[in-house]
């Protein structure tokens, strides 16, 4: 989610029309990250108006809920419908780009989406640890699977510069190699 925002932002800033999808239907953050208060979006004429927050037009089922600590306990057919009105129900208008955050792994959300945006990019996203880039490795093989072009691989979280030190030295904190090894 932090490099989802954080791409949305910067190519807002430089003038990119952008959409964000919150596609983590039960982890969604990004009205958190992006400072946006509990509220609900607006609908004109049968079509909900995604909220702006950044010069970033935003939907996330948190916007649908009654408050944000209510859980979304949701199966498959009712998470494909919800990621089918987000892409078809919100007037995006004229966008350059439309960004979904997903949650990680190859579940429902993953596979909805495949179907319902089948020349969608990915952009696969790991941290260090073996575990995670386990994870980002099988999200990315799915996205062969189901014909989608892996636009390329983010490894989050690699490094932290030393506060002591200085930026010449980093702190791996989580450890290396996991973006190498998932682009691999």
């Amino acid at each position: 989610s932090s490099v989802t925002v954080n791409l949305a932002a910067a190519m807002a800033a430089d003038g990119v029309r952008v959409g964000l999808l919150d596609a983590d239907i039960y982890g969604h953050s990004v009205p958190r990250m992006l400072g946006i208060p509990e509220v609900r979006p607006t609908i004109v004429e049968k079509m909900i108006m995604p909220v702006p927050a950044h010069g970033i037009k935003v939907i996330s089922t948190e916007m649908f809920k009654p408050d944000r600590a209510s859980p979304v306990a949701w199966r498959g057919p009712m998470l494909h419908r919800a990621l089918e009105q987000f892409l078809v129900d919100v007037f995006w208008g004229d966008l350059d780009v439309l960004l979904l955050d997903l949650p990680p792994g190859t579940g429902d959300v993953a596979i909805s989406l495949a179907q319902l945006l089948p020349t969608a990019e990915v952009l696969v996203v790991t941290t260090p640890q073996l575990a995670a880039a386990e994870v980002a490795e099988r999200a990315g093989s799915l996205a062969v699977q189901t014909h989608q072009r892996v636009a390329g691989v983010v490894e989050n979280m690699a490094f932290l510069p030393c506060p002591h030190c200085g930026p010449e030295h980093r702190l791996e904190i989580f450890g290396s190699g996991g973006g190498a090894r998932v682009a691999a």
